[in-house]
C-alpha cells in the first residue's frame, strides 16, 4: 500500500466508539420501522450521521437515506436495509421487541441484527475514517434503504436508475458472523391459480371445484422441488408453497377460484422464464388448465412514491479473485490477523439488484448472524459490531491504495 495504515488505530477507535454504536443501534430498535413505515428510523439515521461529521447527508424522493464520506473519483458504497419484518408472536419474546435487552456482549431487539447492526457499524466508520484521515481519492456512500424485506432490491433499482448512483462496488452489510460472503441464491414470487364453477355445497357435483383442481398441483410442486437445478457454490434451488387463498361465495358452497403463492429460490444456471416453465409444464397445472405468474410488487414507500417492479430477484456470485473480494480479505488478515472463511448467504439481499441486475460487483460482511433474522429474541454481538466498524473504515483505501495503483 502507497500509505502507512494504523491497523491498530483503526481498531482501537472502533472498540472506543462501542457505547455510541451500541446506543445508536438501541435508539434505531426503538423506532418500529416495518417496510413502508421506515420514516422515524431515516431521520434517526439522518441526525447520526451528521453529528458524526459526514460531508453531505441526503433522503432521496423513494425515502433512502444517504451519507457521503469524501470527494474522490472512486465511487464505493456499503448499504443497510433498515427495514424490519414484523415481531410476530409477542409471546415468543423474552424481552420487548421495540425496548430490547443490552448487557456487555450482547444487543436484543428487532433489527438488532437484520439488519440494523450493519447501520450502526457503518456510520461509525465513517467517523473513524474523519477521526484518523483515512480518506483518499474516493467518496463512499452509505445508505440505509427501505421496503427491503418487501421487495429486496427496489431500492437500489431506484437509486441505481433515478438517483443514478454506480458504484465501483458495493459491501452489503447483511449477517455474516463477520465472515466474507460473495453470493447468494435468487429468488421469485410466483402465482398459480385455478378457477372452477360455484354451486350450493349441499350438492357439489352440479359445480367444478377449484380447491380440488389446486391438490393435485399442490403434491407435484413438492416432487419438483426435489429436482431442481444444483450449483456446486451456491447449491439447489428450491420451491415452497407459501400462502393459499380462494374465492367462494359462501362456507355452504363450492369454491370457484382458489391461488397460490411459491417461494421460488433460484440458484445459479436458473431463469425466471424456466422457473415459470416448469411449473407451467407440470401435468396437474395442464389439466387444470391453471394460470402460472408472477407477482409484481406496486407498494408505495414511506414518502408515497410508487416504483413498480416484477418480484424477480436474480442469483448473483462474485469471483473470488475480484478486487472487491481481495480488498475485504486483505483488511480482514491486517486487522484481525487471522484468515477470513469466505462463504456465501443463505438468504437474499439487495445484491440481487445491485449485482444481480445491474452486475455492480457486491461483497458482503457484516455483524450478526444469519439464524437471528425474523427470529424472536433477535439479538447481535456487540464484538461483531466493533469488527465491522473497524473493517468498513479500512475497505475504501485499501481499495484505492492497493488495487487502483
Amino acid at each position: 500500500m502507497s500509505k502507512n495504515i494504523d491497523f491498530k488505530a483503526i481498531m482501537k477507535a472502533a472498540k472506543k466508539y462501542e457505547p455510541e454504536i451500541s446506543k445508536f443501534l438501541r435508539d434505531m430498535i426503538k423506532l418500529p420501522s416495518e417496510s413502508t413505515q421506515e420514516k422515524e428510523v431515516i431521520l434517526r439515521i439522518k441526525d447520526e450521521m451528521e453529528k458524526v461529521g459526514f460531508d453531505k447527508v441526503e433522503i432521496d424522493p423513494m425515502g433512502n437515506v444517504l451519507g457521503y464520506i469524501g470527494h474522490g473519483k472512486h465511487i464505493i458504497a456499503m448499504d443497510a436495509h433498515i427495514d424490519t419484518v414484523g415481531v410476530g408472536e409477542r409471546a415468543n419474546w423474552e424481552y420487548d421487541p421495540y425496548e430490547g435487552y443490552e448487557d456487555d456482549e450482547i444487543i436484543i431487539g428487532r433489527g438488532a441484527t437484520d439488519q440494523e447492526g450493519g447501520m450502526a457499524s457503518m456510520v461509525y466508520a465513517g467517523k473513524i475514517i474523519k477521526d484518523l484521515g483515512l480518506e483518499d481519492d474516493y467518496t463512499l456512500i452509505i445508505t440505509g434503504t427501505v421496503q427491503e424485506e418487501d421487495c429486496d432490491g427496489l431500492c437500489w433499482q431506484y437509486i441505481i436508475n433515478e438517483d443514478n448512483i454506480k458504484p465501483e462496488f458495493v459491501v452489503i452489510t447483511e449477517p455474516t458472523s463477520c465472515n466474507i460472503y460473495r453470493g447468494q441464491r435468487g429468488r421469485m414470487e410466483i402465482k398459480v391459480t385455478t378457477h372452477g364453477v360455484s354451486c350450493h355445497g349441499s350438492a357439489p357435483e352440479r359445480g367444478d371445484n377449484a380447491i380440488y383442481k389446486m391438490a393435485p398441483i399442490i403434491n407435484e410442486l413438492k416432487a419438483l422441488h426435489e429436482n431442481l437445478h444444483y450449483d456446486e457454490f451456491l447449491g439447489k434451488g428450491s420451491l415452497a408453497v407459501s400462502e393459499i387463498f380462494f374465492s367462494s361465495p359462501s362456507r355452504c358452497a363450492v369454491a370457484d377460484g382458489c391461488s397460490i403463492s411459491i417461494d421460488r429460490r433460484l440458484t445459479n444456471g436458473e431463469t425466471w422464464q424456466g422457473a415459470l416453465q416448469e411449473i407451467r409444464n407440470l401435468p396437474s397445472v395442464k389439466e387444470a388448465n391453471a394460470e402460472v405468474e408472477m407477482y409484481n410488487y406496486e407498494r408505495p414507500a414511506y414518502t408515497g412514491l410508487v416504483y413498480p417492479t416484477e418480484c424477480y430477484f436474480p442469483a448473483w456470485v462474485l469471483p473470488e479473485d475480484h478486487a472487491a473480494c481481495k480488498t475485504l480479505v486483505d483488511s480482514y488478515k491486517n486487522l484481525f490477523n487471522e484468515e477470513p472463511l469466505v462463504d456465501k448467504w443463505t438468504f437474499s439481499t439487495n445484491g440481487v439488484s445491485i449485482m444481480g441486475r445491474y452486475n455492480i460487483p457486491c461483497i458482503g460482511f457484516g455483524p450478526g448472524h444469519e439464524d437471528q433474522a425474523h427470529a424472536p429474541n433477535e439479538r447481535t454481538w456487540k464484538d461483531e459490531l466493533v469488527k465491522c466498524a473497524a473493517l468498513y473504515a479500512l475497505v475504501p483505501i485499501t481499495y484505492v491504495n492497493k488495487y487502483l495503483n
